[in-house]
């Protein structure tokens, strides 16, 4: 005992306002667009507008790819409860409780309403990771040696290895391969973009239609682990129930995007090859391939 309580955790850790992977994937490629729009006034004509949509469309693609592999929002719930804060204590707290679901690990949030409340900040962001290289039963017995509050321990047990739910290595084999096919997409939207300057326009929209597959392949790897049993989490009378987050939907949308795209190049080389020439700013003489 420490002035005749138990000790527990001061106060929630210092966070960074954001996720420092994704700042340095988006700051690159604004720093691309930047350079090309420098440049932008050197193209002729209305092939300035084609090749400025080009260029957005095909930058959009890549730094989607690439920045849903960090994000941590494809699956999320919140709930509102009346639940206990810390262990051996009787005090009851109104707090906001989140779970947020990502490829290579789990995110919970506990924030007070209000925030202080029994003479403390109640504001918590706490990450699990389960990829190769992390040990996720080891940071939830550090946590608990931390003395986290009770509601994020009580969400974090339902993903150990040890837990009679079965969650952890569902979410952690279908975040896997999600991952890997989704490194996969990063790697055929490269190969794309090469084609398309090359320009073999036909095998470029080949590539797009890969990029596609492979993408909504990744939700479809997610989409077993989010329909598997779960167990409840009840905080008294309330429910956590999570849903699909906003990196679940913007990958939907953007493989379904490339699977337009990619059509309509393959269309357009075997019906109308002059328009998809120009589009492309391509010459009489180029693009035969």
């Amino acid at each position: 005992l420490w002035n005749g309580s138990f000790p527990f955790y001061p106060g929630a850790n210092a966070c960074f306002p954001f996720n420092t992977a994704l700042a340095v994937i988006i700051s690159i490629f604004l720093s691309v667009l930047a350079t090309f729009i420098i440049i932008l006034p050197g193209i002729r004509g209305r092939g300035r507008l084609f090749w400025f949509l080009r260029l957005v469309m095909g930058l959009f693609v890549g730094v989607v790819v690439l920045t849903i592999q960090f994000t941590r929002d494809w699956e999320t719930g919140w709930v509102t409860a009346n639940t206990s804060y810390k262990s051996f204590s009787r005090a009851l707290v109104k707090a906001d409780i989140g779970l947020h679901i990502g490829l290579a690990g789990v995110n919970v949030t506990l924030v007070g309403n209000p925030v202080n409340q029994v003479n403390e900040t109640i504001n918590y962001n706490e990450h699990f990771a389960w990829s190769f290289d992390a040990d996720y039963d080891h940071s939830y017995g550090e946590s608990l040696e931390k003395g986290l509050p009770s509601p994020i321990l009580y969400v974090a047990e339902k993903f150990t290895t040890q837990s009679p739910c079965g969650m952890h290595r569902q979410y952690r084999i279908s975040g896997h391969y999600a991952s890997l096919t989704l490194w996969m997409a990063f790697c055929t939207w490269l190969i794309s973009i090469l084609l398309f300057s090359m320009p073999i326009l036909l095998y470029g929209g080949y590539m797009l239609l890969l990029t596609a597959t492979l993408m909504l392949f990744s939700l479809l790897f997610f989409f077993t682990a989010r329909n598997t049993p779960k167990c409840p989490i009840q905080f008294g009378p309330a429910s956590l129930k999570t849903d699909y987050g906003g990196s679940f939907w913007l990958t939907l949308a953007t493989g379904l995007l490339c699977l337009l795209l990619g059509l309509g190049v393959i269309i357009l080389n075997s019906m109308q090859p002059e328009k998809l020439k120009l589009v492309f700013n391509l010459d009489e003489g180029k693009g035969e391939e």
